[in-house]
């Protein structure tokens, strides 16, 4: 019997302006295979990537960190924005010396991978977009009251509220079409970083800051539309945060883009990694060929 080939994934730390960032890496058959950068969302880390990179890491070198204050880096001191989390992203980018990657942005990982695209868009060979909106269409009135949060008693009160085990657990149930298929893994180990006690604080900060993301949404439109990367875009229809107009509002400024929408929800690949990852690998390798060898 044939079995496919396992991918070995790495699991390293990388300082970063004084920051401990944690990131795992798959290892490739060749040292020519397509990179992919997949920046995570709320309130997971580089774990939500694990099924996607036991699928894809044999054949492509996938890169998932734990942005500042997730996972296994750091909690920064000071306040943290989405500036500064694209701030540390774009010295990981330059530690790791990734001149050229196709970069997957869901969630939070779209406005910190977006102010990546703009420092640099000569590393861009491409995006995968997963729920990662950057549209005001795309914005659920649950996102817009987020949106409207501001410091003070009452706006703290709601952003504690989303950092509580029922709502970690809902953000993955919600508009699933089988829960059966959604680990429970994935919420308990986002909620067991969320409960450390200095977690608390960037997080709420990240909630608050997260209506100034809504200010650059002309400004990423503009480099997708005078930039045209090659885009897949997979989303999940039903959304809690980020429904399915925001996936087709990218077609305006990208109308040759790949679009895939699923009957789920936010974590799209909890439910459909078997229907996703064939899409990604196929988008990496044609994305891969117009990069120009180094």
């Amino acid at each position: 019997m044939a079995f496919p080939i396992v991918t070995r994934t790495l699991h390293r730390h990388v300082d970063i302006d004084g920051l401990r960032v944690f990131y795992r890496e798959s290892v490739p058959e060749t040292e020519q295979a397509p990179v992919l950068l997949l920046l995570h969302g709320f309130p997971s880390a580089s774990h939500q990537y694990r099924r996607l990179i036991d699928a894809l890491g044999a054949h492509y070198r996938l890169i998932a960190p734990d942005m500042p204050g997730f996972g296994h880096s750091d909690a920064p001191e000071g306040p943290l924005t989405f500036d500064r989390l694209a701030g540390v992203m774009a010295g990981f980018v330059e530690r790791l010396r990734l001149d050229h990657f196709v970069l997957y942005v869901f969630d939070y990982g779209a406005p910190v991978g977006f102010r990546l695209a703009l420092r640099h868009p000569e590393r861009i060979a491409g995006l995968v977009v997963q729920n990662g909106n950057a549209y005001e269409e795309g914005l659920s009135p649950i996102m817009r009251n987020l949106i409207a949060l501001q410091p003070g008693p009452d706006g703290e009160k709601t952003a504690r509220e989303m950092l509580t085990l029922p709502t970690t657990r809902h953000q993955y149930e919600a508009g699933t079409t089988d829960v059966q298929l959604v680990s429970p893994d994935s919420w308990v180990l986002d909620q067991y970083f969320l409960d450390k006690p200095e977690r608390a604080r960037p997080q709420i900060e990240l909630l608050m800051d997260y209506r100034h993301n809504v200010d650059h949404y002309p400004e990423w439109q503009e480099w997708l539309r005078t930039q045209a990367p090659p885009t897949l875009i997979t989303w999940g229809r039903d959304d809690m945060f980020f429904p399915e107009p925001g996936a087709r509002a990218y077609l305006r400024d990208l109308p040759h883009a790949e679009l895939h929408v699923f009957p789920t929800g936010h974590f799209a690949l909890e439910e459909y990694l078997p229907e996703i990852a064939p899409l990604i690998a196929g988008f990496l390798d044609s994305a891969w060929k117009l990069v120009s060898p180094r």
